[in-house]
């Protein structure tokens, strides 16, 4: 009985594999970039790029003082040009 459950959940996971992983990393990827893009219209004055008057961020601050330093961090560092796609190997 051991082995059947062991085959199912094998099978799963290489059909998730197959069929699941790639949409869920494009998910990640997208919920990252929009977490990014919020973070820069509310918290854009904290590096150099006033959008959003003071006001309102200071309200959200709470709220996301726990991801500032990583935002920041992750933000400023130097790129170049293609950086975040380079992983993808779409056609191959």
């Amino acid at each position: 009985m051991e082995t059947r459950g062991g085959r199912a959940k094998a099978i799963r996971e290489f059909l998730y594999g197959m069929f699941g992983y790639e949409h869920a990393q494009q998910a990640l990827e997208i919920r990252a970039s929009m977490e990014s893009l919020f973070m820069l219209l509310t918290f854009g004055d904290m590096i150099g790029v006033p959008v959003m008057p003071p006001y309102y961020s200071l309200r959200l601050l709470p709220h996301v003082v726990g991801i500032l330093q990583t935002w920041k961090r992750r933000t400023l560092r130097e790129r170049q040009f293609g950086d975040s796609h380079e992983s993808h190997l779409h056609g191959v």
